[in-house]
């Protein structure tokens, strides 16, 4: 696909590697001489020179015949403009990033007046997940299928867990019995998709699929149910922090927020009164010692610096914070940060990244099954994909033990008329089900791309001949 993209910061380049790495035709525009050689020399894309609302920079990138047009600038109006412009030169879809949070109540005029397709703002994106993992807090991370009667949950194995050392076939049935499914494990840098033999080892990231009730009786049984988050202490004041604060409130939980800035401070103050808000340098030790950090259920770190986000969210760990979250864009700092310990890291980019990702999927299989939801898993080496069965896709009906699927490929649950169901090899799919896929190294756009069509057309043929 045609695929242009406006803006090369962190967002758009994140897209524009996404993007070319699964050979789509990606031009990249940008007004900044450094942004553009930068995704020159390391991605395998087109650069344009310009302002992505000027008709010109547009013209000159092959907006005329574009598939997809991505407006991810730092200004919000640039990125309305350019997708109106985009689309009376012809471009086929077209995305705006929309952070302010005064155009968040009105997005729906803003896409029927200025024809764009879908508007995306990662920051209220990024606050949706963090509360659920404040729902969730012994979870380092957690998405959600099925309008969230399927959850995605990762966390980290240790040598106390009584899964520690004994493979999955081993478990008892009171594990066997629950609406779960151990889907993924990360060792390392090796991402596995487990099977019976399976034994999880200390240190293991181990993802679990299924019903959130099961995910309960399953961190009971581990001893890592851990109580209700009540009291949350945020560091940042930035947009991120104003959606989170605002959906924190409507769960009654209490929040105390450190912000330097002092107008940034009113306007919280103003809009969000009941809200403590503390107008200070929350990577201050004193300040936050003062303020009792310590009694807090969760501590949430979203300033503008990755670094002091890292360094003052390892603090509260050190503090016996029951939940520490932290923001970071650097891949590399999130790596350092799960090394010690610090699993759930939050990236703005990557939400961004994977609700783009499956909308461009969806596009390109248009006439086959339609994926719903995309997420990637395991330091972004796998992927976990929601598709509605239609027609289209083969051996419906069929037991899934006589299927034979691509390595790395996993069929987790299968929704059939409404009923969530952990699939067995009995198990099969029919029209209208929802199935929920995971997948290892495989850029998979349809439920067709799973099946291993080599393997079985290879076993019809050695039937033939018998």
């Amino acid at each position: 696909m045609k695929i242009i993209i406006v803006g090369d910061g962190k967002v758009g380049f994140t897209l524009a590697e996404h993007l070319s790495r699964e050979e789509h035709d990606v031009t990249v525009i940008d007004t900044n001489d450094d942004a553009l050689r930068r995704a020159s020399e390391s991605l395998d894309v087109l650069c344009v020179k310009g302002n992505g609302a000027s008709i010109m920079a547009l013209r000159e990138s092959g907006v005329d015949t574009a598939d997809i047009i991505i407006a991810a600038t730092s200004l919000d109006e640039v990125n309305m403009v350019c997708c109106l412009t985009a689309k009376r030169l012809g471009a086929k879809y077209t995305i705006a990033r929309v952070r302010n949070v005064e155009y968040a109540v009105e997005l729906s005029v803003l896409k029927k007046e200025l024809g764009i397709d879908m508007v995306i703002n990662p920051e209220n994106a990024t606050a949706v997940e963090i509360s659920r993992l404040l729902r969730f807090p012994s979870a380092a991370n957690i998405e959600t299928f099925y309008r969230g009667r399927v959850e995605l949950i990762g966390f980290r194995v240790q040598e106390d867990d009584f899964i520690c050392g004994h493979s999955l076939a081993e478990l008892n049935h009171r594990v066997k019995e629950l609406p779960i499914l151990f889907c993924a494990a990360e060792r390392g840098d090796e991402v596995i998709i487990p099977d019976g033999r399976y034994a999880p080892q200390a240190g293991d990231k181990l993802y679990l699929i299924g019903q959130p009730i099961g995910m309960s009786q399953f961190f009971k049984l581990l001893g890592r149910y851990t109580p209700k988050v009540k009291d949350v202490f945020i560091v940042g004041g930035g947009r991120i922090a104003h959606y989170l604060t605002a959906i924190l409130e409507g769960m009654n939980m209490h929040v105390k927020l450190v912000e330097r800035n002092m107008d940034r401070c009113r306007h919280i103050s103003e809009v969000l009164p009941r809200t403590m808000v503390i107008c200070g340098d929350g990577t201050d030790q004193e300040l936050l010692e003062s303020e009792s950090v310590s009694a807090s259920d969760a501590f949430i770190a979203l300033t503008d610096r990755d670094e002091d986000n890292l360094i003052i969210s390892l603090y509260a760990m050190q503090m016996g914070i029951g939940k520490v979250i932290a923001k970071s864009n650097r891949q590399n700092y999130a790596g350092i940060a799960r090394a010690v310990g610090l699993d759930s890291v939050i990236s703005p980019k990557l939400i961004t990244a994977n609700q783009i990702l499956q909308v461009v999927r969806g596009m390109e299989n248009s006439k086959g099954s339609v994926m719903t939801a995309l997420y990637k898993i395991a330091s972004g080496n796998a992927e976990a994909m929601e598709f509605v069965v239609n027609q289209t896709t083969r051996h419906l009906g069929q037991p899934l033990k006589d299927l034979k699927l691509k390595k790395g490929i996993l069929i987790a649950v299968i929704i059939h008329h409404n009923r969530i169901v952990i699939p067995e090899g009995s198990s099969s799919m029919s029209q209208g089900d929802t199935v929920i896929i995971v997948s290892r190294d495989q850029g998979i756009l349809d439920v067709n791309d799973i099946f291993d069509e080599s393997a079985l057309d290879l076993s019809s043929a050695m039937g033939g001949i018998g």
